[in-house]
Order: structure tokens, then sequence, then C-alpha cells
């Protein structure tokens, strides 16, 4: 009987810990533009997200097609990203430490204009 008690104890000790260990690695999720849209050309792109910034993060970069952006300091929300010529592109949101230094939790998407 004692062995089953120490047993379910266990499981419901580590099934309680677990949210917590994912939490603390931080996540970014970029529910629009989705992966893989189709825009037309002179279409305003706007992006909108929800980032968790986990134990180590301190604020996000927005890059397009590998190139800095801007720093996002809100953790939830929208951004207008106007227009992009023709082509292919990729929009990334990256998790960044004090440094500015991405520290592994990023979302990109790719979309293409034209």
């Amino acid at each position: 009987m004692m062995r089953k008690f120490y047993t379910l104890a266990a499981l419901l000790a580590f099934s309680c810990s677990v949210p917590v260990a994912l939490a603390a690695e931080g996540s970014v999720a970029i529910s629009s533009p989705q992966e893989g849209a189709k825009f037309n050309p002179n279409t305003d792109i706007e992006l909108v997200y929800d980032i968790a910034l986990g134990d180590k993060g301190d604020h996000t970069h927005l890059y397009i097609d590998d190139k800095e952006i801007l720093t996002l300091r809100n953790l939830k929300g929208s951004h207008a990203l106007g227009t992009l010529p023709a082509g292919k592109h990729d929009i990334c949101i990256k998790v960044v430490n004090k440094a500015h230094t991405p520290i592994g939790p990023q979302k990109c998407v790719n979309v293409t204009v034209g």
C-alpha cells in the first residue's frame, strides 16, 4: 500500500514540475502572418505574436531576412510591418538576454510577396 502511495506522490510531484520547467525555457508564437502566407504587393503586413521570455530572456528582437529590425518589449501584441518588397521573406522573433544575444526560443515564418 505504501509503495503505491510513494509512486503516486512521485508522479504527482513530477507532473506539477513539468509546466514550470517548460515555462522557464520561454516560447515564441506568431499567429499572423501564417507560415507560407502570400501577399499582394503594396499589402500592409501585420505581425501578431505571443512571447514567454523564460528565466534567461530579457526582451525580443524582430528580424526580417536575417536583419534586425527592432526590439519588441511587449510580450503579446501586434506590430505593423508595412509592405515588403516582392519575393520570399523570413520573419523571425528571437528571445534575447540583456546583452542582446539570442538565447534559444524563437519563431520564424516564411512569407511571399508578389
